[in-house]
């Protein structure tokens, strides 16, 4: 139970009115920050500091008026949605330096229209998204940037579900949003009433913020409780959760939480991790005090890392580390290898990959998923990733006899992919973004490194008992590795299928481009990978063992096999990939890329079988320079 002396951070109550009493738009600055504005359904961002690392709360009067016609269009929907003039909202903020500013300014445009708003203060995005499902509002406005750099922010918006508002709701919001920017008489008047709203009403809303945020931890705590155990009654939880909490005291676990001065500082991490017997050791836990670059990759993890080393140095329980992005909807894992007593940095697909191995394991520990004595699944099991998750994915899924299916980036893409999935008759428990390490465990609908950790713990603690095999049993007899009680992270990280993929934010992951016409630059890139396929073709045979491929696009939720224009739609800015196949037909590699909505920036990757960097680096090097010759002649 969370108790009236959870600590709650501070927030200025409010901020006094935020627009001149006589607010003149300045066209050509609006024109230019709404231009550097991302709007899709993964979030809304922008520049909204003076500079990317900007540590300033201040915000321009444009992008004032940006925030404020933001919550213009979600309240609409919201109330147009939900059937009611007056839903109630959830409204929080990750740890930002201009979240207070922007959510003051939401909070008097949802007041003005009529919301009933229940302020949060800052939360992480995952428990603003279970207090709303549990509570039933009507939707919730979370005030992020996710994993940008600091001087960034923006917007997510979601429904009574918990889950983020996907296509096609999310473009009728934007379109709403555009719509309404272009008709300056109703801005204005949008923002004069958004003024109008007494410094009472909002003192009260404020005043009411500690009691809101009590609740949304708890019920934050609750739905986690039910996603590490997968079954909805308490008593069955407790079974479960009280077995993996008997396991980590006995083997003495210990965890270091590496917050970053994120939204995780004031949220469940250490009370939940505790309550599994997990012993943790939070570092730079102070909201706010952002030590290093937000997105939890690289560079990012060696501060934990190290303390990761020093904690084992004095306590050899002390095995995992974890470090979130601001909002804490994801975040990626340290390991100790006991052997060398150094931490080790897991990459993101490792991290993806080990943590569905733990949930298909646990589907068979708990009796969802069986298979006939000839060792076929009885029951339709499918695993949903994005479009550049690595080909170990579909070889785990094979061990377990279990489907891939793939959405375009974006996790509104692989949320709404897998409830199709679920529509269609199978079980989905495990889905995510392998490219980006988080994963998703259902009835979940975010990214959440608690999710990450539990499966990790129960990997590691719930062995085998009383003729019942433990998960990494599970896992080694459906793979043909050996088993040995007790394996570490270390012997456990041995056994995954072997595959090199390019990690999605190092350097040579994004290249420029001037070519805008993605269209164009896709069929002038097919014609040369035809061209040099042919060229190269005995060489990569020999090399990778490939004997064919096939072309596929990811636009939104539908994969498309086929080569050319006519297998592409719309603006044509989903992910493209060559798959490479054995003489099986399986794939054994993959060339991808997908340019940015914002800029001309292409994302690249590249991923083969094996061990060796290699060939992973020369599939990459061979795609990138064939985009820049397509680049070249668009």
């Amino acid at each position: 139970m969370i108790t009236d002396t959870e600590t709650v951070p501070p927030q200025a109550e409010a901020l006094g009115r935020p627009f001149p009493a006589h607010y003149v738009r300045q066209h050509e600055l609006l024109k230019r920050a709404l231009e550097s504005f991302l709007l899709s359904a993964s979030g809304w961002r922008k520049v909204f500091g003076s500079s990317e690392e900007s540590l300033s709360p201040s915000l321009s009067d444009t992008d004032k008026e940006l925030a404020a016609i933001a919550a213009f269009a979600f309240a609409r929907f919201l109330k147009e949605k939900s059937g009611k003039s007056d839903p109630e909202v959830a409204l929080a903020t990750d740890t930002r330096p201009t979240g207070p500013v922007i959510a003051d300014i939401c909070a008097r445009v949802f007041v003005s229209e009529g919301l009933h708003v229940q302020c949060l203060r800052v939360a992480a995005g995952p428990e603003i998204m279970a207090y709303t499902r549990a509570s039933k509002l009507g939707g919730f406005a979370y005030i992020t940037a996710s994993h940008n750099p600091i001087g960034h922010n923006g917007f997510k918006f979601g429904l009574a579900d918990g889950g983020v508002i996907g296509n096609p709701e999310s473009q009728a919001i934007i379109a709403s949003f555009t719509d309404t920017l272009a008709d300056a008489a109703r801005c204005a008047s949008i923002i004069e009433r958004a003024n109008a709203v007494t410094e009472r009403e909002l003192a009260e809303l404020y005043a009411a913020a500690p009691g809101f945020k009590r609740r949304a931890l708890e019920a934050y705590l609750r739905f986690t409780r039910e996603v590490a155990a997968g079954v909805p009654e308490p008593d069955k939880q407790e079974a479960l959760l009280a077995r993996l909490a008997d396991a980590a005291r006995r083997r003495g676990t210990g965890v270091i939480a590496e917050l970053n001065g994120s939204a995780r500082t004031v949220s469940i991490d250490e009370r939940f991790l505790e309550s599994l017997g997990v012993k943790v050791k939070v570092l730079n836990g102070t909201p706010g005090a952002i030590v290093h670059r937000i997105v939890p990759e690289g560079e990012s993890l060696e501060p934990c890392r190290r303390e990761l080393e020093r904690a084992f140095a004095a306590d050899s329980g002390f095995v995992l580390g974890y470090v979130p992005d601001n909002d804490g909807d994801r975040g990626n894992l340290v390991f100790i290898n006991p052997a060398t007593g150094r931490g080790e940095i897991l990459h993101a697909q490792e991290v993806f990959a080990l943590s569905c191995i733990a949930e298909l394991s646990y589907l068979v520990y708990s009796g969802r998923l069986t298979y006939t004595a000839a060792g076929k699944a009885v029951q339709k099991v499918a695993v949903v990733v994005n479009d550049p998750t690595s080909l170990r994915i579909d070889a785990i899924a094979k061990a377990f006899d279990v489907r891939v299916f793939r959405a375009e980036v974006g996790e509104a893409n692989v949320v709404n992919l897998a409830r199709d999935s679920r529509d269609s008759g199978f079980l989905v428990r495990f889905l995510g973004e392998g490219s980006n390490g988080g994963n998703i465990t259902h009835p979940s609908a975010v990214r959440d490194p608690m999710n990450t950790l539990v499966s990790f713990l129960k990997l590691l603690l719930l062995e085998s008992e009383e003729g019942r095999p433990g998960l990494f049993e599970i896992w080694c007899a459906r793979s043909g590795n050996a088993y040995r009680p007790g394996a570490d992270i270390p012997e456990i990280l041995a056994t995954l299928p072997q595959f090199v993929t390019t990690d999605i934010y190092e350097p040579r992951a994004m290249i420029d481009v001037e070519t805008i016409d993605q269209a164009l630059l896709k069929e002038r890139l097919e014609e040369i990978f035809v061209q040099e396929w042919d060229e190269k073709r005995a060489y990569i045979e020999s090399r990778f063992g490939v004997k064919s491929w096939e072309e596929i696009n990811y636009e939104g939720t539908v994969e498309v096999h086929g080569f050319g224009r006519t297998y592409r739609s719309g603006r044509q800015r989903g992910g493209l990939k060559i798959l490479f196949k054995d003489d099986s037909g399986r794939g054994i590699a993959f060339m991808w890329m997908r340019g940015s909505n914002t800029e001309p920036v292409f994302r690249v990757l590249a991923d083969a079988r094996g061990t060796n960097r290699d060939d992973e680096e020369w599939l990459l090097a061979w795609l990138v320079s064939m985009l820049k010759r397509a680049d070249t002649a668009a």
